[in-house]
């Protein structure tokens, strides 16, 4: 009664699920041990940062380039602050608030503080010039502030940056990249705002260099709130660690599903071979009647209207 498992039909579908199976119950593993590695990391990162809140800050030129390792360390740049580009950033979140960060731009000496310019936008150093043409410039977020952007009366309550030489000491976040959480890549935004943290944002609004960096500062004057560091891209509990997870559920149900389909197809061949083996044949397929085709002349003339009689 399971001849029919040898033919030619039988062993492609027979291949077929002996090989689909496996891949599906790989690829069911290799996406849940990625959940789990960012589950690891995400743990990590918490113990690195209660260890990092305790230990002293670095130089910045100790850091740079940021990688998943360096982004969250404290860092320490000292330089001026160019008071004539401060920018908002539009639309960031904190504590379940809407608000914006204070942006300012910390001017520092680029055969000082941060090691030769090293890490900056363009990666070469430049000599600090009688105008200060050598300086790069590293973004510091202030702070955060509640509110509207575009409210005047919200950014009136954006405390001045300090003048003169200051020490800036924060965490290191890599440059901000499109699709990040409130990341603005759209542009149209107004005079004195910025939709993106990253250099390559920065560079067509200010005449001189940025480092690919930004440093979110520990300390926030006035009314501002200081910024939390985020994970780096690829690590932590992030909405691309949950669809590893979902991506666990579809290819295991994939595999349960091949299985399915698999006996499903066995139990109707196993059934119509048992029914042959027992002389019951399947009914013939008619072919289906015009309607009105199996009525008789007597049926017609009884159903004729009376006009049509008269």
């Amino acid at each position: 009664m399971y001849r029919f498992l040898l033919t030619p039909r039988w062993w492609v579908i027979n291949v077929f699920t002996l090989l689909a199976i496996p891949v599906c119950l790989f690829m069911g593993s290799w996406q849940l041990s990625r959940f789990e590695t960012r589950v690891d990391t995400h743990n990590q990162q918490q113990d690195d940062a209660s260890r990092e809140r305790k230990a002293a800050a670095r130089p910045l030129s100790d850091l740079l380039p940021v990688t998943a390792k360096t982004s969250g360390e404290r860092a320490t740049a000292t330089g001026r602050y160019d008071t004539t580009h401060q920018l908002l950033v539009p639309d960031r979140r904190l504590d379940g608030r809407d608000g914006f960060y204070v942006l300012t731009l910390l001017r520092v000496d680029a055969d000082g503080d941060v090691g030769g310019g090293k890490g900056a936008a363009d990666g070469k150093a430049e000599p600090e010039g009688k105008d200060g043409a050598g300086a790069k410039a590293l973004p510091v977020v202030r702070g955060w502030l509640p509110g509207d952007a575009d409210d005047p009366a919200a950014a009136a309550k954006v405390p001045a940056p300090p003048s003169g030489e200051v020490t800036v000491t924060g965490a290191l976040q890599a440059s901000e990249h499109q699709g990040g959480d409130g990341v603005s890549a759209a542009g149209g935004l107004p005079r004195g705002q910025l939709g993106m943290i990253s250099a390559a944002s920065l560079v067509n609004l200010v005449p001189y260099q940025v480092y690919d960096a930004w440093v979110t500062s520990s300390q926030a004057p006035g009314a501002l709130k200081p910024v939390p560091p985020t994970a780096a891209e690829g690590t932590g509990l992030d909405i691309k660690a949950f669809q590893n997870l979902g991506y666990t559920g579809e290819w295991f149900v994939f595999a349960g599903f091949v299985i399915f389909m698999w006996f499903r197809l066995f139990r109707r061949e196993a059934e119509t071979a048992r029914d042959l083996a027992l002389g019951i044949t399947p009914p013939e397929p008619t072919a289906p009647t015009a309607p009105g085709a199996d009525r008789t002349p007597d049926d017609a003339e009884r159903t004729r209207s009376p006009s049509a009689t008269a």
